[in-house]
């Protein structure tokens, strides 16, 4: 283990002078050991500065490894759970990580680039689509739901009167993560694209008689501003593909108003997606905008092109206080797959599921427990992708949706499908 300990401790070493890691790091004083059986390593970053100090100095903060986590940390490419420090930190059971929970939360930031640098993965290539934004046209428009009428925005592309294909956004998000699908010619050639931002998110403010009190996500409000989406602007059944938190409204759709939809296209669906909610999300003592774009970096594919994962964290850098937090209550709390996969009727609605296989939220293993409770669904799991795969890696996400929009105009079958590879 001496001799993978040192070939992570020289990648470590080799970090200088990394412009992104300054930025995120202003007025940061953190030091971080990293042990794996008797060897440690102690990172330091102060002042924007990165650097190792003596392996027996103090730390603040410390990451032990399981000598079978440090091997495949070293891979080209690591694989999922093992893709950077929040998936160490978070998601990985052979990872033990004490300290400072506040120093932890204000160091992500900093902490997830540094891991970036030094974890090996070269960028998975895949065949670039054609894309024009110019056909996307925004809008403001006002939905009337249960609690009173609402102001949102939405973008909307494609082809006019064709069936329509509704993208719901993540947690704290925007709809600025379909941009890329929006403004695919060949996706807008043959459907109708809408992209709205849920209320209080992106481009979506808040209602002019809000009082300012903490923001509340619940499965019945969310849904209720979906079904309103879907009955006033769209019009006709839909296909409905939301990610994650998205998703999961995608899947109580299906199963309470499967009279709006004409199929489901879940991307990363979680089954219970517990241990979302984190400190860092919504602090005074922490800079959520850093934290939050951090938080979902690390929920990424490492081979995934470094310009678009900047991308999708800047949008989580962007939301208002509390917004993510709260999503993170209906999607992490009140959402269970267990009560709302078996209501859905997918022998009649076509329902398929997207999983990537470096999502450790929602994981192809959740996937594969929503499919065997809705006979007829589907499951295509992404080898190469993580829990944004639309704004991550919109190029390699591009075919595996075009196979999913192929399944579901196919109708549901009883048949599983087999992994990619």
């Amino acid at each position: 283990m001496a001799e993978l300990f040192d070939i992570l401790v020289g990648r470590l070493a080799g970090i200088s002078g990394d412009a992104e890691l300054e930025r995120l790091s202003s007025g940061l004083d953190c030091t971080l050991a990293i042990r794996c059986g008797p060897d440690r390593a102690v990172v330091v970053i102060r002042d924007c500065r990165f650097g190792l100090a003596d392996p027996q100095a103090p730390a603040g903060l410390e990451l032990v490894l399981d000598p079978d986590v440090l091997r495949r940390m070293v891979e080209t490419p690591p694989p999922p759970r093992h893709q950077g420090f929040t998936a160490l930190q978070i998601a990985n059971p052979a990872v033990a990580t004490s300290g400072d929970a506040l120093l932890l939360a204000q160091a992500r930031a900093a902490l997830e680039r540094v891991f970036e640098l030094a974890l090996a993965a070269p960028e998975k290539a895949a065949p670039v689509r054609s894309r024009s934004l110019t056909g996307v046209a925004g809008r403001y428009l006002t939905l009337e739901c249960a609690e009173g009428p609402l102001e949102i925005y939405t973008d909307i592309s494609g082809k006019p009167g064709a069936t329509p294909l509704v993208f719901l956004h993540t947690a704290g998000a925007d709809a600025r993560q379909f941009q890329a699908q929006l403004a695919d010619t060949a996706l807008g050639a043959g459907y109708e694209l809408h992209a709205p931002d849920m209320p209080f998110h992106g481009r979506s403010l808040p209602p002019l008689d809000w009082d300012g009190a903490p923001y509340r996500l619940t499965a019945a409000r969310y849904l209720d501003w979906v079904k309103a989406y879907l009955a006033q602007v769209v019009g006709r059944p839909a296909i409905l593909a939301g990610c994650s938190m998205g998703a999961a409204v995608t899947l109580l759709c299906a199963a309470r108003a499967p009279e709006l939809l004409c199929a489901a296209l879940p991307i990363e669906p979680p089954f219970r997606a517990t241990g979302r909610i984190n400190r860092g999300q919504n602090d005074v003592a922490v800079h959520a905008g850093l934290h939050n774009g951090a938080f979902v970096r690390g929920l990424m594919a490492p081979t995934s092109p470094e310009g678009y994962r900047r991308r999708a964290g800047w949008i989580y850098s962007q939301a208002a206080p509390g917004i993510y937090q709260a999503d993170l209550a209906f999607y992490s709390l009140e959402f269970d797959g267990a009560e709302v996969a078996p209501a859905i009727d997918a022998r009649r609605l076509p329902v398929v599921l997207l999983s990537g296989a470096y999502d450790y939220s929602a994981t192809p293993e959740d996937g594969a427990r929503l499919c065997a409770l809705m006979p007829g669904a589907r499951q295509i799991v992404m080898p190469d992708l993580g829990h944004f795969p639309m704004s991550e890696h919109p190029d390699l996400f591009a075919s595996y949706l075009d196979e999913a929009l192929t399944l579901l105009a196919a109708g549901p079958i009883d048949t599983p499908l087999p992994e990619r590879n």
